[in-house]
């Protein structure tokens, strides 16, 4: 349903504008599927808060055991530019941890599901991580800034990277192991990174923060410490070559 709303509108002619404080762009699109989001699931589960890029946050959500964590669009530039990379991402967290996700791109017919302790799926096919456990062997997904030696202490790998605009769709891809791992060391919004953690983790990988700290969600401040994902092993490689 949300995929038919936001195909509705052509990426490109769709009416966009930005948001304050160099926060990105929002288009109709944005809002439209937020708009069907807010009233479907809200009025299935009236009892859970709701966390949305899209919608202005209250500190109501913080009372709540269990919230909707929401991306509308994630990757509104690639949607912009007529990309097929963009996706939905729908999370459930309970007491701060996500319990259940889905990451829908409907251009590409991908739907990634999982559920807590149930496994994880593609258009309902069991996925699992890569098994490849050194870092200089992995094909990463890493936006070039993540790249700077400075967060490299004893010198940057030689990993195989790769970018794809949609956070959500970056660690889906991490979890059907198409890439083995996932990285980012800016600060990230929840609603990018929660239907995907819990995507990775069920599909047999480890995803925490850019520290090894396990994630949390629904913070006072919706943001994570960075994100790094991927095997067990891997993820360890990665941690390893951060520390100084």
């Amino acid at each position: 349903m949300a995929g038919r709303v936001a195909t509705s509108f052509v990426g490109k002619t769709a009416q966009r504008w930005d948001k304050p404080a160099g926060a990105g762009p929002v288009t109709e699109a944005d809002m439209a599927v937020n708009s069907l989001l807010e009233s479907v699931l809200r009025n299935a589960r009236p009892e859970y808060g709701w966390l949305s890029e899209e919608t202005e946050d209250s500190e109501a959500r913080l009372s709540n055991e269990t919230v909707f964590i929401i991306d509308p669009i994630d990757g509104t530039r690639s949607f912009v530019e007529g990309s097929r990379t963009w996706a939905h991402s729908i999370g459930i967290a309970h007491r701060g941890q996500i319990t259940a996700a889905a990451v829908y791109l409907p251009m590409r017919d991908r739907l990634y599901t999982a559920a807590q302790g149930r496994g994880a799926f593609l258009n309902g096919v069991p996925i699992t991580v890569s098994g490849v456990t050194a870092l200089d062997d992995a094909a990463v997904l890493a936006t070039k800034p993540n790249m700077d030696p400075k967060f490299w202490p004893r010198g940057v790998p030689g990993f195989d990277r790769a970018h794809r605009p949609s956070l959500a769709y970056r660690l889906a891809l991490v979890a059907e192991g198409r890439f083995d791992a996932m990285l980012t060391f800016r600060p990230s919004w929840e609603w990018d990174i929660a239907a995907g953690a819990l995507i990775v983790t069920e599909a047999g990988g480890t995803c925490t923060d850019k520290a090894g700290r396990p994630l949390m969600f629904n913070n006072p401040h919706p943001t994570l410490n960075g994100v790094i994902a991927g095997g067990a092993a891997l993820h360890g490689d990665v941690l390893g070559a951060l520390d100084a």
